[in-house]
């Protein structure tokens, strides 16, 4: 599989699974966007080991809640390697609590983060992707967007809302050689996970008939191989990288 002179846009690119997947799309020698927020120095530790290890790589500010930033984060994009070809939607966060603890501004983060941003950065790239007639839309969703979770109502709406986008985008843009999929990670140690109680990561543990729990390598794969020529006759898809676990 090879990636040289593509270009991929990857949100929240900074850390955790964004990171590992801007690592392996640069091991692969596209050419690669770390779009950020926070942590600046973040992406540029990010940018720098693409860079070492001999793929191309810039860092690039953005808010995806703000439709006019995510069409700046574009456009920058193609001003800087002439066209975008993959888009990973990666951008998340959680908020969680049960429903009668929550805050209305912890629901509303959430979805406007999780949800609103992966629909805005769609958005901003249709047209793009429309008009060079073809173009790769990777979304992440979560296991708790299939099966639910306590504690984590708008997590697990804003989830399920991006399963239901991509199967009605892939729709939209199919006739333009345009694939909309999406990966569900399961339980993926990364810095969110690893804040959780001990008693929760046991729970999990014991669902999880692989017997271990998830690496971010293992959710980068999947965007690899979904972003490649070999998933060219897959769209519409929720690939579930969660061990069994449902």
């Amino acid at each position: 599989m090879s990636f040289n002179d593509k270009t991929v846009l990857i949100t929240g690119a900074n850390s955790g699974i964004g990171k590992e997947i801007a690592l392996m799309f640069g091991k692969e020698h596209a050419n690669v966007l770390v779009n950020y927020i926070v942590n600046e120095q973040d992406a540029d530790d990010v940018v720098q080991a693409i860079k070492e290890m001999g793929g191309n790589a810039k860092k690039v500010f953005g808010d995806v809640t703000k439709l006019e930033n995510c069409k700046t984060l574009v456009e920058e994009g193609i001003t800087t390697f002439g066209a975008i070809d993959i888009l990973i939607n990666n951008s998340g966060i959680t908020r969680d609590n049960l429903i009668m603890r929550m805050k209305e501004e912890d629901f509303d983060q959430v979805i406007d983060v999780n949800l609103k941003g992966t629909w805005n950065m769609s958005k901003a790239i249709t047209r793009h992707f429309m008009k060079q007639r073809v173009g790769r839309i990777i979304n992440i969703s979560s296991v708790v967007g299939i099966i639910g979770n306590a504690g984590q109502s708008n997590y697990a709406a804003s989830k399920a809302g991006i399963i239901g986008l991509t199967k009605s985008l892939a729709k939209e843009l199919g006739k333009r050689n345009v694939t909309v999929n999406a990966v569900a990670p399961g339980f993926i140690q990364t810095k969110m996970t690893k804040e959780l109680p001990e008693e929760v990561k046991k729970d999990y543990y014991k669902q999880i008939p692989l017997g271990r729990f998830g690496t971010t390598k293992d959710i980068a794969n999947a965007c690899l191989f979904l972003a490649g020529n070999q998933a060219s006759y897959i769209t519409g898809q929720v690939l579930s990288v969660n061990g069994g676990m449902i």
